[in-house]
């Protein structure tokens, strides 16, 4: 906990108004649980040399299982780069509360004058950065292995993969929290992300698909887009509202 934050707390216990230099915005607060998580993963970098090592290897072994000119790979390219996207990031959004259960570290944060939605986007932008992480050093392997030229369609690629890694995101970061003191939350976790993350993952798919085959989004396929944006939007509002019953119960 900061020295702003605490004193803050102390001055509010003593019934003294805090002074205003005392009061940090949603924003840090926000910001301090994010740079807080990252430097916590950055210490040991286990669930990130985790998901990278998984991301490379399962690329690598497909790269050997199929021929990447042939028109069969061409019909899931997109699925292959999401299915590696969405299981590495089971490895990172799995700690994300967990790493809070030692020495009662999470009641620490729950006690301190944070909002609880705040330590979710403080969480969630974390674990957003690391999957991006991932998939920078992912995707350029992807490229290479199965002959993948995309530097015309980049940027509406780079907009679906930003919009389908907040929903796995949002949804992964939430249901840590609600699996953080079960005994088998890494199988939980997965069990109960990847049947929410359906519509996001279908969505993320075909139109990654269509952008490796060189179709750009158009008006066949820009539903799958709005689902994203929407997807992203009603999750995320939904739990942010619902956190603070997660967590304090």
């Amino acid at each position: 906990m900061s020295p702003e934050l605490r004193t803050a707390e102390q001055e509010t216990a003593l019934g003294v108004e805090p002074r205003a230099g005392t009061r940090t915005s949603l924003l840090a607060k926000i910001w301090t649980i994010t740079a807080k998580d990252l430097r916590s993963e950055m210490r040991t970098k286990e669930a990130l040399n985790a998901s990278i090592a998984f991301s490379l290897v399962i690329l690598v072994l497909f790269s050997f299982a199929f021929d990447p000119s042939s028109d069969q790979f061409q019909e899931f390219s997109g699925g292959l780069l999401w299915l590696v996207f969405s299981f590495a990031g089971a490895l990172v959004l799995n700690r994300s509360f967990a790493r809070e259960t030692q020495n009662d570290c999470l009641d620490g944060l729950l006690a301190a004058p944070i909002p609880a939605a705040a330590l979710f986007l403080g969480k969630a932008f974390a674990n957003f950065a690391l999957l991006a992480a991932v998939e920078v050093v992912s995707i350029p392997v992807f490229g290479l292995f199965y002959d993948v030229h995309w530097a015309g369609l980049f940027g509406e690629l780079a907009l679906v993969t930003l919009l389908g890694t907040w929903a796995l995101t949002v949804i992964g970061t939430f249901f840590s929290a609600l699996t953080v003191n079960l005994r088998m939350r890494e199988l939980m976790l997965p069990t109960l992300v990847y049947p929410l993350m359906i519509p996001a993952l279908m969505a993320a798919m075909k139109l990654t698909t269509d952008l490796l085959a060189g179709t750009p989004i158009n008006a066949e396929n820009v539903f799958g887009l709005k689902l994203l944006a929407g997807f992203d939007f009603i999750f995320t509002l939904l739990s942010l509202v619902m956190i603070d019953t997660v967590l304090v119960g």
